[in-house]
């Protein structure tokens, strides 16, 4: 049985993503981060493709932006510790709002 998974982004359009997400996160002195990182994840899953059937993203920045406010008190409190469980809160909500767009 052939499972038809792919991605089929291009290298230059990861370019353009990183470069503007980049660009807005210095400008807005990085406050725009987390609608950076949205834009990007969004980018990524949109051009995957697993068993034929296309990825979609609908985290918003907002949202985002509310966790890492949370995430960072947490860190601050326990003096840094929580920080380690960061990339996995980041990765979770990331599949919690990632699904099958067809």
């Amino acid at each position: 049985m052939e499972r038809d998974s792919y991605f089929d982004g291009g290298l230059f359009q990861l370019l353009g993503w990183e470069l503007l997400g980049v660009l807005i996160t210095l400008i807005t002195l990085g406050i725009c981060l987390p609608w950076a990182v949205c834009m990007k994840v969004n980018w990524e899953v949109k051009h995957t493709v697993i068993e034929g059937k296309r990825l979609a993203f609908d985290g918003s920045a907002v949202q985002l932006f509310g966790n890492w406010i949370k995430w960072l008190l947490l860190t601050i409190i326990t003096l840094g510790i929580y920080g380690f469980w960061v990339s996995i809160k980041m990765k979770k909500w990331v599949t919690k709002h990632t699904y099958f767009a067809n």
